[in-house]
């Protein structure tokens, strides 16, 4: 068998155990299992992983570089024309320009001046940009992402920009993921749906906010136990292909 049959077999095989490890998370959280949207994390993997992972039927695909979602979105537009291009990592304002096109959910709203940017281009565009709050669970400003008692006010913020449309909190655990890291990721993956609730049920402008992104490959199981609709997953996809297959070549210029 060709090396890129075994390839996207074992690609579509990993495919499916995650799936079925979602599925049961759903099933012990009493959850359908279509209310939770799988991500698949293609930062660091080539473009022609990208493309097989696509071919197997996943269509959610997420970069952390908006240099990497342009050159993929761009060169896979064939592959799947339903794909979905998330960005997960940070987005410069000079960048927004080039990723509104091809972005179908921001992750990474992180701040009021990227808010005002994103909706002065997507009136030029003449469309609506989608995005989550990225939430600073860690509380280390350091990491990226706002700190809870700040996530109020970008919320609100966002009521007066009707072309940036928020639709949830995204969050990382701050502890490493898997053994005794899972219980604090778990504690803290609740802290942000408690929040998410409380803005829910005080704010008008967070009346909309119906999706938590939360959950990589380490602890996904229990996001889900915590009510996450997006998983972000990207070793458990990738393991068994070789290296030369998974390497994606360095950062762009901007």
């Amino acid at each position: 068998m060709p090396a890129a049959d075994i390839h996207a077999d074992r690609c579509r095989g990993n495919l499916a155990v995650v799936r079925g490890r979602i599925a049961e998370a759903c099933r012990r959280a009493g959850r359908d299992p279509g209310d939770v949207r799988l991500v698949g994390v293609t930062k660091y993997v080539s473009e022609a992983a990208t493309r097989m992972l696509l071919e197997v039927g996943c269509i959610d695909v997420a970069e952390s570089r908006p240099q990497s979602l342009w050159r993929k979105a761009a060169a896979l537009a064939a592959v799947d024309p339903a794909a979905r291009w998330h960005l997960i990592g940070h987005l410069q304002r000079n960048k927004i320009r080039r990723t509104l096109p091809v972005l179908s959910l921001l992750h990474s709203l992180d701040s009021v001046r990227l808010l005002k940017a994103l909706e002065a281009e997507a009136v030029a565009a003449g469309c609506v940009c989608d995005a989550l709050v990225e939430v600073n669970l860690a509380g280390d400003p350091g990491r990226t992402g706002v700190l809870e008692s700040d996530v109020a006010a970008l919320v609100d913020a966002a009521g007066g920009t009707p072309h940036v449309r928020l639709l949830g909190l995204m969050g990382m655990a701050a502890a490493p993921e898997g053994g005794a890291g899972i219980a604090v990721a778990r504690l803290q993956f609740a802290r942000l749906r408690e929040l998410r609730d409380t803005l829910a049920g005080r704010m008008p402008a967070a009346a909309g906010l119906v999706e938590l992104s939360m959950g990589m490959s380490g602890d996904f199981e229990e996001a889900i136990l915590e009510g996450s609709t997006l998983v972000r997953i990207g070793s458990a996809l990738w393991e068994g292909i070789e290296d030369s297959l998974a390497v994606d070549p360095p950062p762009d210029r901007p």
